[in-house]
């Protein structure tokens, strides 16, 4: 096996463990904090968080908004596809360090306007990060899966572990699940965003904070895209 195979079934294997760690102490408190800020948001605040991730996890299934290029197939080894993942991820990095910086500046009404374009820069990333792997994003499987690594990367400590154990059965279980239900969707990304994105609605200090959020969510969801594919990937090479 090449050495960065090695490297890599390595990394997966302390990711797995990381991901069945229960939450820390800090981020238990931390829910404590955010059920007070939460209800200092307007109802509107949360009707618009909560259709945005409804039609984010529609136009996904039925694949009418998020389109990319045709599987790379020059891309022969792991490390050829990671290096242009890792690149993407930095891209989108910046991207949603920008926007949530932009959004976060201009209080709760402008802040509001973060949670759909941050859904939508994540899915992009996740379906660009398919057709790297070499996946097809235009099969009804690929867009399942990607929101099953969505779920993955945002979810209570009992869903993940769920999801995790999905995702390494992929190909003996995905026959079995024709479509996703939105709203176990919607609560466990909304339970899951912390205090730290609530405090992007107020006003004085959103942009330092929205900034800082959005390139650490997507740190964390390239992270889990990766490992997520690499099990794929061992799965059906090993």
């Amino acid at each position: 096996m090449m050495a960065y195979e090695d490297k890599a079934k390595d990394e997966l294997k302390q990711w797995r463990q990381k991901m069945k760690r229960k939450s820390s102490l800090i981020n238990r408190l931390s829910k404590k904090a955010q059920t007070k800020i939460n209800e200092k948001i307007p109802q509107k605040a949360h009707t618009i968080i909560t259709e945005s991730i409804k039609k984010m996890v529609q136009a996904t299934l039925a694949g009418s908004e998020f389109t990319t290029k045709k599987p790379d197939s020059g891309l022969v080894t792991l490390e050829e596809k990671e290096k242009l993942v890792k690149d993407k991820i930095d891209a989108y990095k910046r991207t949603a360090a920008v926007e949530g910086a932009g959004t976060g500046a201009g209080g709760i009404f402008l802040g509001l306007a973060d949670f759909p374009i941050l859904l939508s820069i994540k899915m992009r990333f996740l379906f660009e990060t398919a057709s790297l792997y070499g996946y097809n994003t235009k099969l009804y499987e690929e867009r399942l899966f990607i929101l099953h690594v969505f779920q993955l990367a945002f979810s209570s400590d009992k869903h993940r572990n769920d999801t995790l154990e999905l995702i390494d059965n992929w190909e003996e279980r995905k026959e079995e699940l024709i479509e996703l239900d939105w709203r176990l969707f919607q609560q466990e990304y909304r339970d899951y965003i912390d205090f730290v994105k609530m405090l992007q609605l107020l006003p004085g200090i959103g942009a330092i904070v929205g900034a800082y959020a959005n390139y650490n969510l997507l740190d964390q969801l390239g992270e889990t895209a990766i490992n997520c594919y690499r099990i794929r990937y061992f799965n059906q090479y090993s």
